[in-house]
């Protein structure tokens, strides 16, 4: 046997204890004891153990509620519980809170080692299992992440590089371009791909609410708090966390979560003790996060620690050559019995929209025309917008093109009155109009002083 599988023996009979502990020492594994479930839950938190050895009758908590609280700490570890008392009625009790086996006192060496390699077995086959799983997630994950273009080819080297490595990830980029994708990715291409992926939008919950999922909480902590819970960030310890548009988390939060990043340590909401957590964070957000910082709205020292390796994502509309395969991937995966190809017009057609949406716009639209079309391919019909007539809608360009004609707009006209929308389509956020409008910052500002001064003179 290996002496690398750790068997944790819990016993307050001292010397039934280091009898045990010779025992499984001389058979090979390494051993470690407690002498009762408080120390037993204190130990598993800290250590790596591979199965339980416990008694069932002990001072404190008995070895039924150490199984309960092991299996919300480390439901993969199994426990092999011992009693005096044989009953089925307390096997029964074993059985239903968890407990892998059960053996009485006394017993024979033999049945106790046997029981334990039962245990290590079963073990090694859950994990065989998850590896399973994990090549499937592995292989989706990184199927999922498509494109052609020079921009998506250096993500794909960046996530070779970095998914080994422990340092916090920022992912930029507009709404719908995949940063979750990115952020799978990354996980599962790396050495914590076989412990927990966990994300939580930091723009869905309430604070109150969003501080509880990622902290914990104690019992009678707030109203509505009948029971303890455990948080994210214990829950993916080992793993990854990922805290999908962090831009919006509020100031009061964004401190705790700093103070985490910096200690390593989370406190539940209403605790009075700290947990050892070791988890991987990738962030991602849609906002401007150095405005953020200026305007007072998110703290300096939090996006230094996040942005250890920043791994921004262009819109769509800036790789025009990755429609095609994310097109072919989102037919694949949205036909129902047989991939319907699309024309070739229609093809130039997606190819030449801008797709605000990005990539989550152009799936629905590929969905939406896999419904509609009746031919043997996709046109460009299909893929058009549909009013609740059912009748395609003018492409919106052409019909902006067709107005501004008939008003015998100037080209200058009408490009002042294009450059007005998108600022006040962005709050007149300069940054992300110019990002819009595809131009340099410094225009816009050049353009407002212009302006500014033909209404003085």
């Amino acid at each position: 046997m290996s002496g690398t599988r750790e068997l944790l023996i819990v016993d307050d009979d001292e010397v039934l204890r280091r009898m045990l502990c010779d025992l499984f020492e001389e058979a090979g594994y390494g051993v470690r004891d407690a002498p009762s479930a408080e120390a037993a839950l204190a130990q598993a938190r800290e250590h790596e153990i591979d199965a339980v050895l416990s008694d069932v009758n002990m001072d404190g908590k008995s070895g039924i509620e150490l199984v309960g609280e092991l299996r919300r700490l480390r439901p993969e570890t199994p426990v092999v519980l011992m009693t005096a008392f044989a009953s089925v009625r307390s096997a029964v009790e074993a059985m239903r809170a968890g407990a892998h086996d059960y053996i009485t006192k006394p017993f024979e060496n033999e049945v106790a080692l046997l029981a334990i390699e039962r245990a290590m077995e079963h073990r090694a086959l859950e994990e065989e299992n998850r590896r399973l799983r994990l090549a499937v997630d592995r292989t989706r994950a990184m199927g999922d992440l498509i494109g052609e273009s020079a921009a998506m080819r250096e993500i794909f080297a960046l996530v070779r590089k970095i998914s080994h490595s422990r340092a916090s990830v920022l992912i930029t980029g507009e709404s719908g371009t995949g940063k979750d994708v990115v952020a799978r990715t990354i996980h599962f291409h790396g050495a914590r791909a076989a412990k927990p992926f966990l994300p939580i939008n930091c723009t869905a919950l309430p604070e109150g609410l969003l501080e509880s999922e990622l902290f914990g909480h104690v019992r009678g902590a707030f109203t509505g708090a009948h029971a303890a819970k455990r948080g994210l960030f214990e829950k993916a310890t080992g793993g990854t966390l990922f805290l999908d548009e962090i831009g919006d988390m509020g100031l009061p939060l964004q401190g705790k979560l700093l103070r985490v990043l910096q200690d390593g340590e989370v406190r539940p909401v209403g605790g009075t003790h700290t947990t050892k957590v070791d988890v991987r964070i990738i962030a991602a957000t849609n906002r401007d996060l150095a405005e953020a910082i200026d305007e007072g709205r998110f703290r300096e020292d939090l996006f230094y620690r996040l942005n250890v390796i920043p791994v921004s994502i262009p819109p769509l509309r800036e790789r025009p050559e990755d429609i095609p395969p994310l097109v072919e991937a989102f037919l694949s995966k949205h036909a129902a019995d047989r991939v319907k190809p699309v024309s070739e017009d229609a093809m130039a057609w997606l190819t030449a929209q801008t797709w605000r949406g990005n990539a989550r716009e152009l799936e629905n639209a590929i969905e939406r025309a896999l419904v509609l079309s009746e031919g043997d391919e996709i046109g460009i019909e299909d893929l058009r917008a549909r009013d609740a007539r059912g009748t395609p809608e003018v492409d919106p360009a052409e019909r902006l093109l067709a107005s501004a004609a008939d008003s015998s707009l100037s080209l200058a006209q009408l490009e002042d009155r294009y450059i007005d929308e998108v600022m006040r389509r962005t709050g007149g956020n300069k940054v992300q109009a110019a990002a819009v409008l595809g131009i340099d910052r410094k225009t816009l500002y050049r353009r407002a002083e212009r302006r500014a001064r033909e209404q003085e003179s």
